[in-house]
Parts: structure tokens; C-alpha cells; sequence
């Protein structure tokens, strides 16, 4: 079979990765063609025709902006579509862009897989017109999409959370606190604060403004870094240096977020998959996001929305496990006053974390998400063949 896989950021590279093994264990004849990362380079064994660096643009300005690019994107994946005729196409989120090439593949006959959903249920709910027309199946990681996607008349099926058994399988090799602290060369005298800022500049560059200044009133911890991945320690260093950090810039530590968030005594996580890895690594958080922080900003987007919550242990849980910090709340004094509790073991609000991530591993299980989606692909491929 001849499968071409589409992920558009850092997150999906590492979830289509393991899906792309899953299929290669499973179908040892397996071809792929993939606009992806490094993780699904490993994976294949070969370079992606696009990398999703190239890909990563936020914000109407910025995609209005580059649209020329874009546009080339498209072009060259239904290219592939049209002249290599993969047998399935399997696109891993990022919507504004997978579904465009749904639409194409569809129109060309070939079977659309669509493998972590677009979170439609929190606002462009439209789009589920595009799926039900577009997408042959549908395969959840969250589970409360299924109730979503029903009450729209389209069955999907929950497979498990990818991330869930990505953070089992690492979990066994990391080093003890004290041989962590030792070998990042951390001040062993103090606690440690995970910064996790996001994976695109624009909003590493907004929200470490905030996070930095926060833990700065914290003189017993130590703010470390989670570098993302396709940015490198130099891009990081300019924006230390443009923060006024330059003499006394943070440690940041790249392929080792897991590891870090789980030895760290809080952490300030920007909204995103890295919010339910935390909570699954069972660190108590607060969720942040910046990005220009107006209020007009917030009353826009808190139209748009269609949900409670932003952050995905909060939606899992459907209910506040975790605090919110959005735009223009997204400060250093709220996220300086939310820390504070988060520190004091005995906090109430400690607590009731601990207790909110014990529901959420219990909602997600422990599936395997990847190899239940190579399965179900696999088979209806094969029953279409039979027909």
C-alpha cells in the first residue's frame, strides 16, 4: 500500500510518526510520501517533501502573508495525490490546510483518513460539514469527541491518546531527581518551575515574557525551559537577550520536555497538547496564552468559542482542573498568584489538581492509539478492495 501522510506541526509529527510505524509493522510493503518533521523522517526512513517548519504560520496576517507559499504547498501535495495515486491519504490535524487536500483526494477517488480531529467543537464547527463530506473515517484521541461528532450524525471512533503511550514509554527511563538536577547543572537548592512556551516564535516570543517575569518572584526556583522542537538554542538566546535576560539567561533543554515536566514542581505550560502531557506526567500547571493579550482580542475569540475550556485537561475532565490564564489575563502577577498556590502542598488548589488528573488517565485509558488506527485503516482498505 502507498500512503501519504500530511502533519503540520510539532505535535503531529511525533503522533503520525508512531502511526506510521504501527502501519509499517502491519503492512510490510508499506510506501510513503509525507509533509511532516523529523519524527516521521525517522519513522520512514527517508526526507519529508515538506517539513512542517516551513508550514507553521499563525494568524490571519501572517497566512495572508505567506499565502503564495502556501498555496505552493497545496499544489505540490495534491500533485502527489494526482500522479503517485497513494492508496489512502491520512492527514493528522491542522485543518485550514489537511482539508483542502481532503477535498481533493476525495474528488480524486482516493480514501481520506483523518487521524487526531480538527478541534471543530471549539469553534469553525462548520467544518464538520467538510469532514462528513470529505473524510472516509474519522479517528478520535479524545474521548468526548465522540459525543460531539454524533450529535452531527457522524460516528467516529475514540482509539486512545497517542500521548498517553508515548509519556508510558519513556517514563521508565528517566534519571532520578538528583542525577537531573546534576546533569542540566540546576541549582540543586532550588525548586524547579517547567516553562513550556509553545512551539511557534510568535508565541515563545509573547508568552515567555509573562512566564520568565513570573517565576523571577520565586527566589527559592529556577525557571527551565522546554525547547521546541525545529528551533535551536541561538533563536532562544536572542529572545532571552531581547527580554533583558542576556546575563542570566534560563536553562533550556531540547528532546527533554517529558523528563523535565515531570521532575519539575510546577510548570507554566502554554495551551496546547503540552497541557495534557503535563497533566498526565501528574504536574500541577497553569495554562497560559498571550499572543497580543487585548480585551478586545478575548471578547472576540470568547464569541467564537463553542466550549467551556480551552485546555485540554479541562475538557477531558469537563470541568476546571486547571487554571486558565488567556490573553490579557495572561499576565505576570495572575500567573505569579496561581503559581503560588500550585507550590503550597497543602493548597486546596493543589489538591484539587492531583485529583482532577486522577479522572482525566482514567477517561483517556490506556488504548493503543496508533496501532488502532493502523488497524482500522487497514481493514477498510481492505474491505473496499473486496468489493
Amino acid at each position: 500500500m502507498k500512503y501519504f501522510v500530511i502533519a503540520g506541526e510539532a505535535s503531529g509529527d511525533i503522533h503520525a510518526a508512531r502511526l506510521i510505524k504501527a502501519l509499517r509493522t502491519a503492512d510490510d510493503k508499506a510506501e510513503f510520501k509525507f509533509f511532516g518533521g523529523d519524527f516521521m523522517e525517522r519513522a520512514c526512513g527517508m526526507k519529508p517533501v515538506v517539513h512542517y517548519k516551513d508550514m507553521a504560520y499563525m494568524g490571519f496576517v501572517e497566512v495572508i502573508k505567506h499565502l503564495g507559499t502556501i498555496m505552493g504547498f497545496l499544489k505540490t501535495a495534491n500533485g502527489i495525490i494526482d500522479n503517485w495515486r497513494p492508496d489512502a491519504v491520512i492527514l493528522v490535524d491542522y485543518p485550514s490546510f489537511n482539508l483542502k487536500v481532503a477535498k481533493h483526494a476525495h474528488s480524486a477517488g482516493v480514501p481520506v483518513f483523518y487521524y487526531i480531529s480538527p478541534k471543530v467543537w471549539a469553534w469553525k464547527e462548520y467544518r464538520v460539514k467538510q469532514i462528513k463530506k470529505y473524510v472516509t473515517e474519522l479517528y478520535s484521541i479524545l474521548p468526548f469527541e465522540t459525543d460531539f461528532f454524533a450529535r452531527h450524525d457522524y460516528r467516529v471512533e475514540y482509539v486512545g491518546n497517542p500521548t498517553v503511550n508515548e509519556i508510558q514509554e519513556v517514563r521508565n527511563g528517566f534519571r532520578s531527581r538528583e542525577q537531573f538536577y546534576v546533569d542540566n547543572a540546576l541549582h540543586a537548592d532550588k525548586r524547579l518551575i517547567a516553562v513550556l512556551p509553545g512551539s511557534r516564535k510568535r508565541e515563545i516570543q509573547e508568552n515567555l515574557r509573562e512566564m520568565l517575569s513570573a517565576v523571577s518572584r520565586f527566589p527559592d526556583c529556577q525557571a527551565v525551559v522546554g525547547g521546541a522542537p525545529g528551533l535551536d538554542a541561538e533563536f532562544y538566546d536572542t529572545v532571552f537577550e531581547q527580554l533583558g535576560y542576556a546575563a542570566n539567561k534560563p536553562t533550556v533543554l531540547f528532546g527533554k520536555s517529558f523528563e523535565l515536566v515531570h521532575h519539575a514542581d510546577a510548570a507554566l505550560v502554554t495551551s496546547g497538547t503540552a497541557t495534557l502531557e503535563t497533566a498526565i506526567l501528574n504536574t500541577p500547571q497553569v495554562v497560559c496564552y498571550r499572543m497580543g493579550g487585548s480585551k478586545l482580542v478575548y471578547r472576540f475569540y470568547s464569541r467564537l468559542l463553542k466550549v467551556k475550556y480551552v485546555s485540554l485537561p479541562n475538557l477531558i475532565a469537563d470541568a476546571p482542573v486547571v487554571k486558565e490564564l488567556l490573553l490579557h489575563f495572561c499576565n505576570a502577577d495572575n500567573i505569579a498568584a496561581e503559581l503560588s498556590l500550585l507550590l503550597d502542598r497543602n493548597s486546596e488548589c493543589f489538591r484539587s489538581v492531583k485529583t482532577g488528573y486522577e479522572e482525566i488517565a482514567r477517561r483517556l485509558t490506556n488504548a493503543q492509539s496508533a496501532e488502532t488506527a493502523a488497524e482500522r485503516i487497514l481493514k477498510r482498505l481492505a474491505d473496499s478492495g473486496d468489493k
